[in-house]
Parts: C-alpha cells; sequence; structure tokens
C-alpha cells in the first residue's frame, strides 16, 4: 500500500493542503487530488452502490455509478474547504462517508417521495413496489450503523456493507488484517447491544 502510486500521490497533494498559506486557493490541490484518487473512488461508489443499494439503480432513479461518483465528488470538494484530511485513510475514510450520506440521501427522498412522481418532478412510468421501502428496521440499523465510534464505523462499512476482504480493507486503510478484525468485532458488538432484537449479526446489514 505504502508504494502504491495513487497512495503517495495521494499523501503528497495532502500535504500540500496542510502546508498552505493563507493567501494559495485549496481548491486547485483539491481538484487534482480528487483527479488523481477517482479510479479509487469510483470502484468505491460501484462496490457500495451494487451491493447495498441496488434499489436505486432501478427505476425511477436508474442511478449508476458515475453519477454517483459526480455527486460525491462535489460532497468532497466542499467538505474539504474545512475538513483536510492528513493521510490516505482520512481521505478515503471521508470519502466513504460521503457515500453513504449520499446513497442514504437518496432513498429517503425516494421512500418520502409521492409515488406517482420522479425525484425531479417527471411522471414515473410505473410505481415501485412497496417492498422497496426502507423498512423500519433498515432504518434502525442504518442509523445504529452511522453512530459507532469512527473507526469501527469504518471497517464495518468496508468489510459487511462493501464486501471487501479483511486484507484488502487493511490495504485501504493502512493497517494490519488483525486491526481490521478487532475493529469488526467491535463495532458487532456495539450493533448486538443496540439491535440485538433484529440479530444483525445473522447476515451484512444494508439498506434494505
Amino acid at each position: 500500500m505504502d508504494n502504491d502510486p495513487t497512495t503517495l500521490d495521494v499523501q503528497r497533494y495532502l500535504g500540500e493542503l496542510a502546508n498552505l498559506d493563507g493567501d494559495t486557493p485549496a481548491e486547485p490541490i483539491i481538484r487534482a487530488l480528487i483527479a488523481r484518487s477517482v479510479g479509487r473512488l469510483h470502484l468505491l461508489c460501484e462496490t457500495l452502490l451494487v451491493r447495498s443499494y441496488p434499489r436505486l439503480m432501478q427505476p425511477p432513479l436508474n442511478l449508476q455509478s458515475e453519477e454517483m461518483l459526480s455527486a460525491v465528488v462535489d460532497r468532497l470538494i466542499k467538505a474539504m474547504q474545512e475538513i483536510r484530511p492528513t493521510n490516505v485513510r482520512q481521505f478515503f475514510g471521508l470519502a466513504n462517508q460521503h457515500m453513504r450520506w449520499e446513497l442514504n440521501d437518496l432513498a429517503r427522498r425516494l421512500d418520502n417521495h409521492p409515488k406517482n412522481q420522479a425525484l425531479d418532478g417527471a411522471v414515473v412510468p410505473a410505481p415501485e413496489p412497496s417492498g422497496s421501502q426502507l423498512s423500519p428496521n433498515a432504518v434502525r440499523m442504518l442509523a445504529a450503523i452511522e453512530n459507532l465510534p469512527d473507526p469501527e464505523r469504518e471497517v464495518f462499512g468496508l468489510v459487511r456493507i462493501q464486501g471487501m476482504s479483511h486484507t484488502e480493507a487493511a490495504d485501504l486503510l493502512d493497517v494490519s488484517p488483525k486491526t481490521i478484525q478487532r475493529r469488526l468485532n467491535r463495532g458487532v458488538i456495539l450493533l448486538t447491544e443496540s439491535l440485538g432484537d433484529l440479530n444483525p449479526t445473522a447476515s451484512s446489514p444494508n439498506e434494505g
């Protein structure tokens, strides 16, 4: 991971951001940073969308990973005007957080919108089955995951939601697989305490 060209370039851009003086605009460096990491960001978007939010890929949204990536890039550009990750792990953790927020926002808007209208006001060809809505239990699980401590939420999202292996998550976060396992175990324990009646360890949580 340390010798990966993308990782090295991302860390270099983060170092430039950290050393900016007050007169130098940050946005050009932020855009260059995101452009350099866009391949990895796209892969994370696609994995999360396909594995955990597949209904958003169906009518009326027909969301594609490229559209999601565009929205996440916009979020990151705005967020990084104030939040400055200091290392690669923090950068991709911030990106992962905004990916979840973007998809959760779309899912909630879809469920709360009248069934005879699309999100942009156009007529939907056919109403979605009622079963496509987020169930109360799914809402509870999402809220519980969001309330996990940052390290546990990050690992739980990568392993249990996005389906990464322990080794892949360890490489992304620049930690050992044993650290991934410890954080995952702590996350599962915390979720079991708050969602014990749902038996959240029985399967990988998803958005519905």
